[in-house]
């Protein structure tokens, strides 16, 4: 029998490559988008109808617990993907981002706990760690709240560890460092640059470029998460596992990479409402992902550079850029 598995924010970037992923693992997928009124299913509106067809899409919200608790019954596994991930915006309105990263993961772990589900795939992120103190990140490096965002996550990362530790709730935590790819918001650097010179500009606006990232291409982030979701419960329960190449590149040379392989030259200009509070910025993220290679044997199995041109092939299709205001600044 096909397991049920439950997705929440399967509506955006890095939920529909997992639900994807999901489904062309054999799974049927319960994925939750978040309500609107518009109808609108995010990006598995663009999902092929073929995997669709295992998917059931419910409309909620993980800041309500009912919603949650309704997705959750049954499944043999929940992936928890819903957060506000925007840190520019998250200096405006951090309260929203309390409200659902901390209160909305809150609610995903009372309904786990509730309905015994056999495994919870939690969400964390690299910003959780800010600046790096020694290099390459592994688990075990001190973490630091360098905006409201990471502070939101950091928040929710705790309060899974406690109900782990407290009540016994079978979850594992994923960090993945900086994913890329198609369907990637404008917010981000790599489809910022790219839809910028798909559209024609040549002068291309930014935030500083000194900072280092280490950046993961977005099917193998899913691939990630299916290893830590279906891994024997005694490999990957109760643990924390980072998620990246172990390879770094600042933000000015990712966009020379770029305009190489989009096969043009480009002038870079700081804009300044890209720019971070001068201690918000976290200058240098790459990780050590040998526990997570050690506990499932994943390894990424696409080079920077691989994973680039296939989201410049994405960015380049009409209809694909079409959903993005290049021109536009997007917190």
């Amino acid at each position: 029998m096909t397991d049920l598995v439950a997705v929440t924010g399967a509506e955006g970037f890095i939920g529909s490559h997992l639900v994807e992923a999901l489904v062309a693992a054999g799974h049927r997928v319960r994925a939750m988008v978040l309500y609107n009124s518009f109808g609108s299913w995010g990006w598995l509106d663009t999902l092929e109808p073929e995997v669709l067809g295992q998917v059931d899409v419910v409309l909620g919200d993980v800041r309500d617990p009912a919603s949650v608790r309704e997705l959750v019954d049954g499944a043999a596994a929940v992936y928890h993907l819903a957060a506000l991930i925007a840190i520019p915006y998250s200096y405006r309105a951090p309260r929203s981002y309390v409200d659902t990263n901390v209160i909305g993961t809150l609610n995903v772990l009372d309904a786990v706990r509730a309905c015994d589900t056999p495994r919870l795939v939690h969400t964390s992120t690299s910003e959780t760690y800010g600046t790096a103190r020694t290099v390459p990140i592994s688990e075990d490096h001190p973490v630091q709240a360098q905006s409201p965002y990471a502070a939101s996550k950091l928040a929710a990362d705790k309060l899974v560890e406690s109900y782990h530790l407290s009540f016994g709730v079978p979850a594992v935590t994923l960090r993945p460092f900086n994913t890329f790819g198609p369907r990637q918001s404008a917010r981000a650097v790599i489809p910022t640059v790219i839809s910028q010179i798909a559209a024609g500009a040549r002068q291309i606006k930014l935030g500083a470029l000194d900072p280092s990232r280490d950046f993961l291409y977005v099917a193998d982030t899913a691939a990630a998460f299916l290893a830590v979701g279906t891994a024997p419960a005694g490999a990957v329960v109760g643990e924390l596992f980072n998620a990246g190449t172990g390879q770094e590149v600042t933000i000015g040379q990712v966009t020379a990479d770029i305009a190489r392989l989009m096969d043009v030259d480009v002038d870079i200009t700081e804009d300044s409402q890209r720019i971070r509070p001068k201690n918000s910025e976290v200058q240098r993220l790459v990780a050590d992902a040998a526990k997570l290679a050690e506990h499932t044997g994943w390894r990424p199995a696409h080079t920077r550079d691989d994973g680039l041109r296939l989201a410049i092939d994405w960015f380049r299709r009409p209809e694909n850029l079409a959903w993005y205001k290049p021109g536009v600044y997007h917190q």
